[in-house]
Formats: C-alpha cells, structure tokens, sequence
C-alpha cells in the first residue's frame, strides 16, 4: 500500500534524500527456489491464475532484462514470487515502512527518486473504495468480508485522501500516481497498472477505463496491452439483497507507455 494514512505526516526532505540503493531487491526470487523451467509457449490476454503467475508474463513480454523497476506499491512483493528478480535491477517500496523493504514508509504519489530515472514503474494501489472511508471501523476487511485483500492493501488505517471520497478517491490515487510514474520514468518508460473495476454507490465503474482516458489524455501515455486475471475461486458476497450487477472476479494487468502521440487517443478538429 503506498497511500498518506490520516495523521501521519507528509514525507520530510529526510525520506527525500534516503539512498536510491536502500529500496534495492537483492538477486534470486521473493520464494526461495523457482518452480522447474517451463517450456516457452505464446503469452495470451487472459488467464485463470494467480498474481504471481500472470505477472511474470507481462515482464516477459514488455520489460527487457538489465530494466530499472521501480515497485512502488509492493505490499507482500506477491508480483514477485516468480521472478529473478536478478534479471532487473528492482527497487520496492511501500507505504507500509512493515511492507517496505527498505523499512521506510514511501507514497507512490511521492517518490524518493529522480526525475527520467526508471525504466518501468509498478503500481498496485487499492482498487475499492471500501479502502478509503473515513471511519477506521468501517474500512473493508473490518468484518473479515475482504480480509486477504486488506492484509496486502491496508495498514488498517483511515488513509488521507486530500477531501476525495468513494469511488472519486480511488481515481484521484491512481492519477496522481501516474502523474509521478510519469515524472521518474524515463522518456521511454513503460508504467505497468493493476486494476480491478468496482460497483460503487450501485453505480457501475470502469475503472481501467478511466484511468486509461487519464493517462492517455493528460499524461500522454499509449495503451499498449491488457492481461485480464480471473480469479479461481468466488468472490465473496456479504450484505447483498438483490443482485444487480454481475460480480466481479476478474482484474487486470494494463501496461502504458510514454508516447508523445497516443495511438487511442481521438483527437478532435480544430
């Protein structure tokens, strides 16, 4: 998680001037041996899998070996249980100093980190707006209903969300993120996104939509690819009286490049 908690204060010109090196992953795996080499075969846009199974295709696909990463939401470094993290220079960070291995409390909307300095940035910031409410009582996995994903999403605190709420404060987080990916990405950096949309309010958000039509009309990024995740098992279902939405159990990998003219854009006439 890598999101201001109320209370706590805004980072310091110390936390800006912490060694670059401190937030570097040593070589080998986040497990302790990877699994038997698997035969090359074609990577596809969807897949019944885990995280950490998907996650490593879209290295394979988008991101060269000897890549600068920048994780800066790393949470429990799920994404990388399957990677060597040795075939890239990787540098994890989280707003939880617990989470971040480094132990300093880092915000993906504040970096500690030069300008033009990476070559991939990672983000995975907490998709629903259950995160983001004010009362520490009512924040989602309070009733066990979300528990896994608080555990790798939340600290279990109100976090600072500048005035926004609901559904608007899960955008604003995922731009002003993007805004700084942007700023430490090199001209030609890729920004990798995890995602998921959300029924809010009983209204439906497509929300990797409309942090695509952020980054592609405010930060001039391009669209390059899109892996859908389907989770394996049900989703949980508490509170529900009547169903009007279908229910979410997929998410999605988005993967945007710096593009100084986004082939998606539609540009009007002047």
């Amino acid at each position: 998680m890598s999101e201001s908690v109320e209370g706590e204060s805004e980072p310091t010109a110390e936390s800006d001037v912490v060694d670059e090196e401190s937030f570097r992953l040593e070589g080998g795996t986040v497990q302790t041996t990877l699994t038997d080499e698997k035969e090359d075969e074609l990577i596809l846009s969807a897949y019944q899998a885990r995280n950490s199974e998907v996650f490593p295709k879209v290295l394979d696909l988008h991101v060269e070996d000897g890549a600068k990463i920048a994780d800066v939401t790393y949470g429990k470094g799920v994404f990388w249980k399957e990677v060597d993290v040795g075939n890239y220079e990787v540098y994890a960070s989280d707003l939880d100093p617990e989470k971040s291995p480094c132990g300093h409390s880092v915000d993906c909307r504040n970096l500690p980190y030069e300008d033009d300095s990476f070559d991939v940035v990672v983000l995975d910031p907490p998709y629903a707006e259950g995160f983001f409410r004010r009362n520490k009582d009512m924040l989602a996995g309070g009733d066990g209903s979300h528990s896994n994903f608080r555990d790798h999403y939340s600290n279990g605190e109100v976090v600072d969300t500048n005035g926004s709420k609901y559904h608007q404060a899960v955008l604003d987080l995922y731009c002003e993120a993007g805004i700084e990916a942007k700023r430490v990405l090199k001209e030609d950096g890729t920004l990798i996104v995890k995602v998921q949309d959300e029924v809010s309010a009983n209204t439906q958000e497509l929300t990797h939509i409309q942090i695509t039509n952020f980054y592609e009309g405010e930060l001039d990024m391009y669209s390059k690819d899109l892996f859908v995740v389907v989770r394996s098992n049900k989703p949980a279902v508490s509170g529900m009286n009547k169903q009007v939405h279908a229910r979410k159990n997929h998410s999605f990998f988005m993967v945007y490049e710096l593009d100084e003219t986004p082939t998606n854009i539609l540009h009007a006439d002047d």
